[in-house]
């Protein structure tokens, strides 16, 4: 019996070639696993046919996020190349970033499009903390807006760092969900990935759809890599919940949250009653879901979070199981896979 508090029990080995590294078309062709936790039994299904599976009496939410050409390329001083990876905003115009290449503080880096950055902050965790600004005018700092107006012109869509080639004008369109709103992702909410026009309208008329914000954060992708899974320091996303939402989320008595961003918002608002702010909750088989009755997903990377939040609905043992079926059944896996029903 593996320890569900232990990183190492949530390792498992996928081929490579089950990796996903293009969505399929149409998006609700993908393969389907669905589990329904009060028979045990596992159905394998596609996409399209979802709601053969869905109970009748459902509130359905999803997160409406948009993600943000958030890569981009440019050089310092030197001409040495740089490679930058916008995470998310900041307060006073100062936004938290990843860069690929050796800087200091106040080394500047520049881009196309006259756009500027500088080092104000270097942390422990890798990340820095920079401003923006347009050549010549270093005193402006630009604001969140302004800057994704530039990044719209020069940037790439960040496809996560298993999917090992370079972004193309598909990306822009396969990694952003239909329903995207808000600018500020720099990771699709995947689960989402998997609806047509066509679907998701059958879904809102039966049942109606109902939108959250939370901007997916590179730390998503971030490992677990302490051995107890209590002492990973979560990261936090910034999320809001609009009072139509809030009102819904409030007087649901059987909730499918469509990924696990969304699970995350409903559970953490369950826990702090606050419709926006960051959200850093773990959840773990130590921390189960209080709200969330349904989870709609894709499948996850071995020792990650998201693996760990999925365990937290059925618990290790079925977890793995699931995988190791999903893995046999050649279902493909990540940001551009496959997904998963747990009813």
């Amino acid at each position: 019996m593996s320890d569900n508090l232990k990183t190492s029990s949530y390792d498992f080995y996928l081929p490579t070639s089950q990796i996903a590294s293009k969505a399929v078309n149409p998006a609700d062709s993908a393969k389907l696993l669905v589990y329904n936790r009060a028979t045990n039994e596992i159905t394998h299904a596609i996409f399209k046919d979802i709601m053969n599976f869905l109970p009748e009496d459902l509130t359905i939410f999803l997160n409406d996020t948009k993600v943000i050409k958030a890569r981009i390329f440019g050089k310092k001083l030197t001409g040495a190349n740089i490679e930058l990876l916008l995470n998310k905003a900041l307060f006073m115009n100062r936004f938290l970033v990843y860069i690929k290449g050796k800087v200091n503080l106040g080394t500047k880096l520049f881009f196309d499009k006259n756009l500027c950055a500088n080092i104000i902050e270097i942390n422990e965790d890798g990340s820095r903390v920079v401003e923006f600004y347009k050549k010549d005018y270093e005193k402006i700092k630009l604001d969140f807006s302004s800057l994704v107006e530039i990044l719209n012109e020069i940037g790439h869509i960040p496809l996560p760092p298993y999917i090992n080639r370079a972004d193309t004008k598909e990306d822009e369109k396969d990694y952003q969900t239909l329903f995207s709103k808000k600018y500020g992702a720099v990771a699709a909410p995947t689960a989402s990935l998997h609806f047509t026009p066509e679907l998701l309208q059958k879904i809102e008329d039966k049942y109606g759809l109902n939108y959250l914000t939370l901007h997916v954060g590179a730390g998503t992708f971030k490992p677990v890599d302490v051995e107890d899974i209590l002492s990973h320091p979560m990261h936090s996303e910034y999320f809001e919940i609009s009072s139509q939402c809030k009102d819904k989320i409030d007087k649901a008595k059987n909730i499918l949250a469509v990924g696990t961003t969304v699970t995350r918002t409903l559970e953490y608002y369950a826990r702090k009653n606050m419709i926006c702010g960051e959200c850093d909750l773990f959840l773990n088989p130590a921390n189960k879901p209080i709200i969330v009755n349904h989870l709609l997903t894709n499948f996850h990377l071995p020792k990650s979070t998201l693996i760990m939040l999925v365990a937290s609905f059925i618990g290790l043992e079925k977890t793995l199981e699931l995988y190791e079926i999903a893995i046999k059944n050649n279902y493909r896996f990540y940001s551009y896979g496959d997904a998963m029903l747990i009813i």
